[in-house]
């Protein structure tokens, strides 16, 4: 039995809220995320960067995040930008490679 509650759109986000998830590796809990960051639609992580967003979503609560939702962020930032998905797990190697260049752990 499942023991988590389902996640429900801020009202008046619902459709944001929806259309989110029509964005390959983005379920219910990226989407509400994603929400939270500020982001409306596919369109606005153009310009958004990954590791500033998982930074940002960590802080907002108050814990730190597992590393691969860097991944999905690097995953929908790429298809917003290039329009071509990618498994979230493609990015690992280069969320790896890009936290050594950065000197940080996580």
């Amino acid at each position: 039995m499942n023991s988590k509650k389902p996640i429900t759109p801020p009202k008046g986000l619902e459709r944001a809220f929806a259309e989110l998830q029509e964005i390959p590796n983005v379920g219910p809990a990226t989407a509400e995320d994603l929400l939270r960051l500020g982001v409306r639609k596919l369109e606005d992580l153009k310009a958004r960067d990954p590791l500033e967003m998982y930074d940002a979503i960590s802080r907002l609560d108050g814990v730190r995040h597992d590393p691969c939702v860097i991944d999905v962020f690097m995953a929908v930032v790429h298809h917003a930008k290039t329009g071509h998905a990618k498994p979230w797990w493609n990015f690992t190697a280069a969320r790896k490679k890009l936290l050594e260049s950065q000197g940080r752990t996580i």
